[in-house]
């Protein structure tokens, strides 16, 4: 018997239509409010210690964003006129840059050098002076052996020149500004390609990463959302086999979608490179509940009930396992609060909201609109994939005891494969390889250095501090160790411009190539230099205003986290035990995405581990069996295992997005289990024994799994052909890992019921 909420949908669905419509359209206009943000600064909490010494040292020194513009002419050599004139043009050109502060490249570099008792401070390609082949051959000299030009502005081999523009943008929402910086450069060098054919440009730096962010959630908005609703749309009518079927489904998806995305908007959320993908998940979370509902409903109606009683006896029978696991659905999403990447909590929220709207909409808007179209079940008693489940049910219930051996030894190998992953997150390889940033990043770490940066601050806390001996000699010593170590391209450093100066104030002789002695002195040549520098290629972005610290900068390879970690450890012990006296600190994008996606990992194993916990406590309420409950948790946690194991295969390396599919999967996995064993517990309950009860789920429940498992998993794998790296493998591993479910709900769980809780004896019976 149906409930008495039940009884009054059924006679009253066009009421139920019409409310379900305004409360929905409410929500949904709570999208005009929601705004895209696409900048690296979206994966960390403002409190993130990395973040924290990141702004601090931006806000003593000069800002280190930039956009670096890679000049590669086919001559191979980059020290020729035409190149070198092609240099200083858009060296010029790039001052019109917006929010730019400061741009380098080999032509403006400032190179000092002494006539008589007189420092000369001039650009390396002087704007006064004619390009002769003298000139030429003076600025390749300089510019092969100046440590702060070789290695940063001109590779070794002279193939690459870059010309680095740094900008200052605000520290709030900077996606405009990232907008507006890239359409800029963008079209410069577009304009400089048909000047110059035979030369070649690439685009790298902050800016363009975060540029690229941005492309890779417009891109997965308009091409895999639309993408998910066709396919999903045509596998439901081919599944199951009703066009009516699939359009009330679609309605079902389309208004969750506009409800949780209203919600956002009304809530105050922000769309970025994870949240553009919530339609995505909700969609095929919702498409979970539908297929449910309706398959019940036709087999119902295949066993001879009238429309109404069968929709009645299908939402009777899905109503509790619909509702519990869209709830623990919704526990494994809401435990990404865990992760220390806010954008992943605003995607596990959403999406935690959006499930409970479609479990909400699927018991309520389906039903009263089921009950008005004009919905046939599929000709014939069973459909070929009943049929075929069926089969596949004898053969399992006959061959249970080979099936456990033989799965006891894939999950031990698998377990055993999982353990073996290694976390390690390296921004550039979040984009794909024809991504045109990642084919700039790969050229650009291939032919001149990596673009991982880390820069060290090094406070002395005392006004002028810097220019005494000891600690120039530190930082000295500092700066050479840095570039002895083998993962570093590039080191630029305060220290080498003080022994420039030394050399250039005793008449350019080598053998003074090094530090003054005398702090008095040293704030002299410090001084004299400055006052020589044009505006914005002073020295703010070394040493602070007071001279109290200064800041190294150090471009090493692209790096893993833990590499790149165990680089900044190693920096920090070797400080330490050199000048204890003096504070260090290190940060740059790059560290912050290294130590977020170790501190990631850490938080997700306490969220999956609360989620376990709760969702245990739900099954065992929900199967109304203490035993039903405790056996429910090994196909739900064996899924996760032979997943990683398979990932170990494929990959070995985890990233920060597949840190969270562990707590995000464990739900969704549920919903197999669930349904699966609860239309056991009825069997059982009808007087069936455990084979007779395995029989009954594989007839009533099979089809519906094997659809909605076919959808959940295109649904994710649709995901797996985005561009961009978090989507693409959390897309992957998760579509793995519901598959992985389906076959140990299908094959392992029957063997381990009929194993557990056979029948055989009457004292079984009894239970």
């Amino acid at each position: 018997m149906a409930s008495k909420a039940t009884f009054r949908l059924f006679n009253y669905p066009i009421t139920i239509i019409l409310i379900s419509l305004i409360a929905i359209a409410g929500l949904a206009t709570g999208g005009q409010y929601l705004y895209f943000r696409g900048d690296y600064k979206t994966f960390f909490r403002e409190d993130n210690p990395q973040r924290a010494a990141f702004e601090e040292m931006q806000d003593i020194f000069n800002k280190t964003e930039s956009v670096n513009l890679l000049i590669v002419p086919d001559s191979g050599n980059v020290f020729n006129a035409t190149t070198l004139n092609l240099i200083q043009e858009l060296t010029e050109k790039a001052w019109q840059t917006p929010y730019s502060i400061r741009v380098n490249s080999i032509t403006n570099f400032q190179h000092t050098y002494s006539e008589g008792d007189d420092l000369i401070v001039d650009k390396l390609y002087p704007d006064w002076q004619t390009l002769s082949d003298e000139l030429i051959i003076n600025v390749e000299a300089v510019a092969l052996t100046e440590p702060d030009v070789v290695n940063r502005l001109v590779s070794p081999d002279s193939q690459v020149a870059v010309i680095s523009i740094t900008v200052r943008m605000s520290d709030g929402d900077q996606t405009a500004e990232v907008a507006e910086i890239a359409t800029f450069i963008k079209a410069l060098t577009a304009e400089t390609m048909d000047a110059y054919p035979d030369h070649h440009f690439h685009l790298t730096g902050v800016v363009m990463l975060n540029d690229a962010f941005q492309i890779a959630a417009n891109d997965d908005a308009s091409t895999l959302v639309p993408a998910m609703f066709a396919i999903i749309i045509v596998l439901i009518g081919v599944l199951l086999r009703s066009v009516w079927a699939a359009l009330a489904t679609l309605i079902i998806v389309g208004a969750t979608i506009a409800a949780t995305m209203g919600f956002a908007g009304w809530a105050g959320y922000f769309l970025s490179v994870s949240t553009v993908n919530v339609p995505t998940m909700v969609m095929t979370l919702a498409v979970a509940d539908c297929v449910h509902i309706i398959a019940s409903w036709f087999q119902q109606m295949r066993d001879g009930l009238s429309r109404e009683e069968a929709l009645q006896r299908a939402i009777s029978l899905n109503k509790m396992p619909v509702l519990i696991t869209s709830v623990t659905t919704s526990i494994g999403f809401l435990t990404l609060n865990f992760s220390d990447v806010p954008i992943l909590v605003d995607l596990g929220n959403l999406t935690a909201i959006g499930v409970m709207l479609a479990c909400l909409l699927a018991l309520t808007l389906l039903p009263a609109m089921l009950s008005l179209m004009p919905v046939k079940a599929p000709s014939g008693n069973k459909s070929k994939l009943t049929a075929r489940l069926t089969s596949l049910g004898e053969w399992v219930i006959t061959y249970y005891r080979r099936i456990l051996p033989y799965s006891a030894i894939v999950f031990v190998t698998a377990l055993i494969l999982a353990s073996t992953n290694q976390l390690n997150d390296i921004a550039i390889k979040y984009f794909s390889q024809d991504n045109t940033f990642r084919q700039a990043a790969d050229y650009q770490s291939d032919h001149l250095s990596g673009l991982a940066t880390v820069d060290f601050a090094i406070y002395t806390d005392e006004m002028s501090g810097i220019n005494k001996p000891e600690v120039l000699t530190s930082i000295m010593a500092f700066t050479e160790w840095l570039r002895a170590q083998p993962e570093v391209d590039h080191v630029s450093s305060i220290s080498d411009t003080y022994k420039k100066l030394n050399k250039n104030m005793n008449f350019d002789n080598p053998d003074y190539y090094r530090l003054p002695m005398d702090p008095e002195l040293a704030a002299q040549y410090l001084l004299l230099f400055e006052m020589s520098l044009p505006y914005g290629l002073d020295l703010n972005n070394q040493i602070d205003m007071d001279k109290a610290a200064t800041r190294i900068s150090v471009t090493l390879d692209n790096l893993g986290s833990k590499e790149l970690t165990a680089f900044e450890q190693r920096a920090y012990d070797f400080f330490n035990k050199l000048s204890p006296e003096l504070r260090i600190t290190a940060a740059s994008p790059a560290l912050m995405f290294a130590h977020i996606g170790e501190t990631n990992m850490q938080s997700m194993l306490k969220g999956s581990l609360l989620a376990l916990v709760l969702i245990s406590f739900l099954l065992v309420f929900a199967l109304k069996s203490v035993k039903l409950g405790l056996i429910s948790l090994v196909p739900n946690l064996l899924p996760a295992g032979l997943g990683f194991g398979i990932w170990a295969m494929l990959s070995g390396e985890i990233n920060m997005a597949l840190s969270v599919v562990l707590s995000m999967t464990l739900g969704i996995i549920v919903d197999d289990t669930v349904h699966y064993l609860s239309k056991y517990r009825v069997a059982r309950e009808q007087g069936k024994d455990a084979r007779q009860a395995n029989q009954y789920a594989f007839k009533t429940i099979g089809q519906a799994l094997v659809v909605t498992t076919s959808v959940l998993a295109i649904g994710f794998g649709v995901l797996s052909l985005s561009s961009f790296a978090l989507n693409s493998d959390m897309g992957l591993l998760t579509a793995i890992i519901l598959v992985s479910a389906l076959v140990i709900d299908l094959l392992f769980l029957p063997a381990f019921l009929l194993w557990l809780d056979k029948p055989a004896s009457s004292a079984e019976e009894a239970a």
